[in-house]
């Protein structure tokens, strides 16, 4: 898990680097896949702290249907003059606020068993 969050600490730093403009035809296509890629990262983000089944398959899988799903989800849309893209972008995104919530709140109950346990030691301790 530390390889991809330096993987892609390293690819946001060199998108940072480089000047390279999007199309304006092509941004609602950019979109998608960005936030399609945000699910699937924040998905193995909340399988690896909650102790779920983490599979580096799995995660390569989604993250490549993530990404043609919403492709297909707003090529689509584009050919039948609607704005499908904006369903993709609300399910992903509701979706990220889930997995966000969940880490959250699986990385404070771990926090608070923690610090209960400690507080548990002193208190043997000084007994």
């Amino acid at each position: 898990m530390i390889w991809a969050l330096l993987g892609i600490l390293l690819g946001i730093l060199l998108g940072l680097g480089v000047n390279f403009t999007i199309p304006v035809i092509y941004t609602k296509f950019s979109a998608v896949i960005l936030i399609g890629i945000l699910d699937a990262l924040f998905g193995a983000i909340r399988a690896e702290i909650t102790r779920d089944q983490y599979n580096a398959i799995i995660f390569i899988s989604g993250l490549f249907f993530n990404i043609i799903l919403a492709l297909v989800i707003t090529y689509l849309g584009d050919k039948l003059g609607l704005d499908l893209y904006l369903a993709a972008t609300v399910v992903f995104t509701f979706r990220i606020f889930s997995n966000v919530g969940i880490t959250r709140r699986a990385l404070l109950q771990r926090w608070l068993e923690k610090h209960k346990k400690m507080k548990e030691e002193t208190n043997q301790v000084t007994l």
